[in-house]
């Protein structure tokens, strides 16, 4: 070879690997869910077979962590949200101007205190949120997440057995009223919480959702609970609450959790599939703001393939 024709080859070759994106450093935090993402400045223009690699690493982890992205501004982070398939607005939560937020404020009683997937009063809840912090407290304030695949798996099988046959009814109204039981309050943020609940509840929308659904995906079975389950199917209250209790708690057992101390720029990606989380509301009246983006995602399939069903209809 001619020092001509090896000089074309080491172009094409620098060529070539300039083109290729680099690989992710995945970092597991945790033994059953959550990693962070090293290496990559997230954005709307990412190559797509380095999102490919973001993509996996979400349905492996659950959640993933990018951390000290200070350069995302609201256009960027809904841009980046886009990557993951169309953005929806909440449903009855106004977003900020010319945005898909949902904008959690303390000062406006913003404070998502107790467990839960996110939007599960729709037949078709969220597949992925991406979730951003605007403004933080000097200390405080972290986020707690689940892994629902886990919990599934863990049950002995008798448990599976009866998991699999219950249905729960999911609506935006949930008990508020435990929340402050159990997450005293200042008279501030009372009032704060109380305004936020009238517009939350400002219509009523229910849905029906298999407890053990299967996720479109990776065809893995997942608990689908959290707060905004009320109550199961054809069950008195009292079985109901005991077998919600039961359930949650298996959920959020601390084996299938990661917990995120937030810092400036921080941005974090879950599967709404496969996980519950909790914001810990320690931090008194401090200022808390999370900016999150949800996209759109299907409805529940169970695994006799049955599919959840939309009561909004049907609530008066």
């Amino acid at each position: 070879m001619n020092a001509i024709t090896q000089q074309q080859h080491l172009l094409q070759a620098d060529a070539a690997t300039a083109t290729q994106p680099a690989q992710l450093t995945i970092q597991p935090l945790s033994g059953r869910i959550g990693a962070v993402v090293h290496g990559v400045k997230i954005s709307g223009d990412l190559p797509a077979a380095l999102f490919d690699q973001i993509q996996a690493a979400l349905l492996k982890h659950r959640v993933l962590f990018f951390r000290s992205q200070t350069h995302l501004d609201d256009g960027s982070h809904q841009a980046f949200g886009k990557l993951f398939g169309a953005l929806e607005a909440h449903p009855t939560v106004p977003a900020p101007d010319g945005t898909a937020f949902l904008e959690l404020n303390s000062q406006h009683g913003g404070r998502a205190d107790s467990w839960h997937t996110d939007v599960t009063f729709k037949a078709a809840f969220p597949k992925v949120c991406v979730l951003r912090a605007v403004t933080l407290p000097s200390h405080g304030g972290d986020t707690v997440w689940a892994n629902t695949v886990a919990a599934y798996d863990s049950l002995p099988e008798p448990l599976k057995q009866l998991a699999e046959q219950l249905w729960a009814v999911h609506g935006n109204d949930y008990d508020y009223a435990e929340s402050f039981r159990t997450n005293p309050a200042s008279n501030a943020e009372t009032e704060g919480r109380a305004s936020y609940r009238k517009v939350f509840t400002s219509r009523t929308i229910e849905a029906e959702q298999p407890l053990v659904h299967v996720h479109p995906e990776t065809g893995e079975k997942a608990l689908l609970l959290g707060h905004f389950a009320k109550r199961f199917k054809g069950l008195r209250t009292s079985e109901s609450n005991a077998l919600l209790q039961l359930f949650n708690e298996r959920i959020t057992r601390l084996e299938n959790t990661v917990r995120w101390t937030w810092a400036e720029g921080d941005v974090a990606v879950w599967d709404n599939r496969a996980t519950q989380h909790y914001a810990i509301n320690d931090y008194g009246d401090a200022h808390r703001v999370v900016r999150r983006v949800t996209v759109t995602g299907e409805v529940a399939t169970a695994v006799d393939g049955r599919q959840s069903v939309d009561l909004s209809e049907t609530v008066h």
